[in-house]
């Protein structure tokens, strides 16, 4: 497949994370975020391992465990801290330095040549989410920027490891493993923060569908198939494409106001997002020519 397919087909998944928000806030009960992550992740890991029928072994069960707990517990769980404790749009500008911290872990753990093209768009990338989504009144408050940027380096960490840790199984089946390990780690950390959940409605569940059998199952499987052909830092900059579409959802479904600050913050995020594809290219291209 063409990288550019590859690329499109990856960008699905944080485009359509972006709906995560208006669903959450018209779709869901209030005040559970927690247990509504389990609900997210575990019965679309349990519905994949049906389909799969393939367990880790007993070697990739601790690699399956910390990836699920990098990618969807420690990363969902800080998230949701932070959506508590600061303003969106703070909360999505230190989510992006995700960009950054997975450039830097790529180098470390995978010896991946970090470029200045790389860095430039991952700093674009980080203005352009400031300038998409940040109020002129945002407020900062130090559990919550701790929270936000634990939860980007979670995220970053789950990025490269999973590029790092390659089973010998399809995408789909890594998949399955890491959200049913992810939602079983978040299982007793929602029993005892949450109370329980009140008896859901057919617009509950219909949000809960959702986000777990495309937000989640669909998405991830996605996500994780481009991890192993796209290089991280190129990933990574795809995920800048989740608050672009809360924004533009926002906008479209809920009639929220987008100025002159936020269209210039979209096509810099935009620009961004293509600039970070160019070592993508360039591999494909040297590989290509090294190896007809």
């Amino acid at each position: 497949m063409s990288p550019l397919k590859d690329i499109i087909l990856t960008a699905l998944a944080p485009a359509i994370w972006g709906s995560t928000y208006l669903v959450t806030t018209q779709a869901l009960p209030p005040d559970y975020p927690l247990t509504l992550a389990v609900l997210r992740a575990l019965p679309a890991g349990l519905l994949l391992l049906m389909v799969t029928r393939n367990l880790p072994s007993r070697a990739w069960l601790g690699r399956t465990f910390l990836l699920g707990a990098f990618n969807f517990a420690i990363f969902w769980s800080l998230l949701f801290v932070a959506a508590y404790r600061l303003p969106g749009g703070v909360a999505a500008t230190l989510g992006a330095t995700q960009t950054l911290i997975v450039l830097g872990l790529s180098r470390a753990l995978l010896g991946s040549r970090v470029s200045v093209v790389s860095i430039l768009a991952a700093i674009a990338g980080i203005g352009g989410v400031a300038l998409l989504v940040l109020g002129p009144a945002a407020e900062l408050d130090p559990i919550g920027v701790a929270a936000g940027l634990g939860g980007a380096a979670s995220m970053a960490a789950g990025t490269v490891l999973s590029r790092k840790w390659q089973p010998p199984v399809p995408a789909l089946t890594f998949t399955a493993w890491q959200l049913t390990a992810g939602g079983l780690l978040l299982l007793p950390v929602a029993f005892v923060f949450e109370p329980a959940l009140p008896p859901l409605t057919a617009t509950n569940l219909a949000g809960l569908a959702w986000l777990g059998l495309i937000g989640a199952a669909a998405t991830y499987w996605l996500w994780f198939r481009g991890v192993a052909r796209i290089e991280p830092g190129a990933v990574s900059m795809l995920g800048l494409m989740s608050p672009l579409t809360a924004v533009l959802l926002g906008w479209l479904w809920l009639g929220q106001a987008l100025g002159t600050l936020q269209t210039i913050g979209a096509a810099v995020l935009l620009a961004s997002v293509w600039l970070g594809q160019v070592p993508t290219f360039t591999t494909r291209f040297i590989n290509k020519k090294v190896i007809p």
